[in-house]
């Protein structure tokens, strides 16, 4: 009898021990298997979108990060509906996944509405951990050193290349499409950004990196990228509390400079300190483990400090890109970045209703004439900073300005986060997208025409391209 109650009460103990674990708190627990079908079949269409979508790009000389960004729209809402989202009022019967699993499950309205919500939260999530990662990935990617070399010149470009299209973008908009306030500073920000990947892709096969007009467009984009942060945490702060507070303002421009600045000061000693727990350390991780324990407490303390979590990870990189392991970390971080960015880029791509630039419904013509405004500024806003250089007699300038128009992967950071916060309507999200896309679009070929042909052949050997490849590029 005793054997017997001893045996039935760990049965029971055991049961509940390996009984499915719910993967969000809000999630029926019957319910949380068919939870983890759902985000294991998105991460499928996720992973074949943005693989199928990065090899076509690349066959056809493009970033593969624009692959992934279209191949997003192809899966998303936009058209094939596999990979949607419950934001714009869509609803579980809008998913295909969705349908695949009430056909399989046999699940009552009530139950596939839960499993929706849920999974999508899922995957949200992952996205949003692919987001730090990227920005991660880049502040290792920018050389504190190169920026010291380039000097003042790199330093005005990079000023003119944020100031001109973030004015230009926000007060447009306010003004020509009576955009609310909000909204307009968070378009206006994506404007300011530049792909540090991009440009020194394209120089490197031109022959052109080491040039005097390489040097000024890669150093400025690399301080546009710094500069870019900082707006942007600036503006998804603003965002979260939906009013501009100049006091608010100050203090966020402040915050978020001191505590980038005091993580690339205090980089000195950390990175003694990273090395020596690297040396101690013998089992498997001992590089990236660290690495991303200090990336996600960055990432923390930024979002702590009411900032975002992107400034402390791209802070984090920048410290540890004066490790002596740096090298290393970088191999070490891009498979994981091979697994989390793409679900970021490809879930911005699907949350994008390009349905609603269609000119044959008249209330998406303002839209179109949005996406039109945002393309025009984001070209002859970068443009201009190639007069912006002085002293420099004979200089290309219309090279260092297109140099600087692609938007790229930087330019998606500003959308996805923008779309997640929820501070822009879909005409306005779909009107950056479309911005970011052409702008990646049109400026390597212009940027060849600029600097005519080739000076030598391209080099593999170049150590500032091998850190300047997009995530997910090989």
């Amino acid at each position: 009898m005793f054997l017997h109650h001893t045996m039935t009460t760990l049965t029971s103990g055991m049961a509940s021990l390996i009984a499915p674990v719910p993967l969000l708190a809000t999630v029926e627990p019957e319910n949380s298997p068919i939870v983890l079908s759902g985000v294991l079949l998105s991460l499928v269409v996720i992973y074949l979108a943005s693989k199928l979508g990065a090899e076509v790009a690349r066959n056809f000389d493009f970033p593969p990060v624009l692959g992934e960004l279209v191949a997003g729209v192809i899966v998303g809402v936009s058209a094939l509906h596999l990979i949607v989202f419950p934001e714009g009022g869509l609803s579980a019967s809008d998913s295909v996944v969705m349908t695949v699993l009430e056909w399989i499950n046999h699940l009552s309205p009530e139950a596939l509405i839960n499993v929706f919500e849920s999974q999508s939260e899922v995957v949200s999530v992952l996205a949003e951990l692919g987001v730090i990662i990227l920005l991660f990935e880049i502040g290792l990617e920018s050389d504190l050193r190169q920026l010291k070399e380039v000097g003042i010149q790199a330093v005005v470009v990079a000023c003119v290349g944020v100031a001109v299209p973030f004015a230009a973008g926000t007060v447009g908009l306010m003004m020509l499409f009576h955009t609310p306030a909000i909204p307009a500073i968070f378009a206006g920000a994506a404007l300011t950004a530049t792909s540090i990947g991009i440009t020194s892709k394209v120089l490197s096969e031109l022959g052109q990196l080491k040039s005097k007009e390489g040097q000024i467009i890669v150093g400025a984009a690399v301080i546009d990228d710094v500069l870019g942060i900082i707006v942007l945490a600036v503006v998804a702060s603003l965002a979260k509390t939906g009013e501009i507070d100049v006091i608010n303002v100050i203090y966020l421009i402040i915050s978020a400079t001191a505590f980038l600045i005091g993580s690339i000061l205090l980089g000195g000693i950390f990175n003694k300190s990273f090395t020596a727990i690297v040396e101690k350390l013998k089992t498997r991780g001992n590089i990236v483990i660290p690495a991303f324990i200090f990336a996600f407490f960055m990432a923390f303390l930024g979002n702590a400090i009411h900032l975002e979590a992107i400034l402390g990870a791209f802070a984090a990189g920048l410290v540890l890109d004066e490790s002596d392991a740096r090298n290393e970390l970088d191999e070490l971080v891009k498979p994981i970045s091979d697994l989390l960015v793409p679900i970021f880029f490809v879930t911005v791509g699907a949350r994008a209703d390009l349905g609603v630039l269609n000119p044959a419904v008249p209330e998406n013509r303002a839209g179109l004439s949005i996406a039109v405004f945002l393309i025009v500024v984001a070209i002859f806003g970068k443009v201009v900073t190639g007069w912006a250089v002085f002293g420099q007699p004979g200089i290309n300038r219309i090279a260092i300005g297109i140099g600087m128009i692609p938007r790229g992967e930087v330019g998606l950071v500003f959308a996805g986060i923008g779309s997640a916060s929820g501070v822009l309507d879909k005409p306005l999200e779909v009107s950056i997208i479309i911005m970011v896309i052409l702008t990646t679009f049109l400026a390597p070929p212009f940027l060849r025409v600029a600097f005519g042909k080739p000076l030598q052949p391209p080099t593999t050997g170049e150590n500032l391209t091998e850190s300047s490849t997009l995530p997910g590029e090989s």
